[in-house]
C-alpha cells in the first residue's frame, strides 16, 4: 500500500516559480513516480515521471526545460520544481506511484494517486 500527499501549490504570477512536494509512504523504490495535472474542463495529463531504480526521467514537451522532477529516496519524497510558469500551467497537480519502474506518461500505468494540490498562474 502506498499513500501520497502533495503540498506546495499556490497562486503565482506569470514567469514565477513553485516547488511541489509529494510525501510518500510505503514501498516506492521499485515504482516509477510521476506528476500529472488537470485543468478545469480538461483531462488529466502527464507532466513528468522518473524511476529511481534506473535513473530515467521523462517530461511532457510542454514543460521540458522549465520543470524538474527530483526525489529524496531516504525521505521518500518527490519534488517538482516549476520555473517560468505560464497561465496554461494552471491546474490541480497530482503525484502518482506507478505499477512498475517504467516512467510512463500513461495514466493507467499508475495505481496510487495523491489528493492533488492547486497551482494557479495569473497573467
Amino acid at each position: 500500500q502506498v499513500q501520497l500527499v502533495e503540498s506546495g501549490g499556490g497562486l503565482v504570477q506569470d514567469g514565477g516559480s513553485l516547488r511541489l512536494s509529494c510525501a510518500a509512504s510505503g514501498r516506492t523504490f521499485s515504482r516509477s513516480m510521476g506528476w500529472f495535472r488537470q485543468a478545469p474542463g480538461k483531462q488529466r495529463e502527464f507532466v513528468a515521471a522518473s524511476s529511481w531504480s534506473n535513473g530515467i526521467t521523462r517530461y511532457a514537451d510542454s514543460v521540458k526545460g522549465r520543470f524538474t522532477l527530483s526525489g529524496d529516496t531516504a525521505k521518500n519524497m518527490v519534488y517538482l520544481q516549476m520555473n517560468s510558469l505560464k497561465p496554461e500551467d494552471t491546474g490541480v497537480y497530482y503525484c502518482a506511484a506507478g505499477r512498475s519502474a517504467v516512467p510512463s506518461p500513461e495514466l493507467a500505468a499508475y495505481d496510487y494517486w495523491g489528493q492533488g494540490t492547486q497551482v494557479t498562474v495569473s497573467s
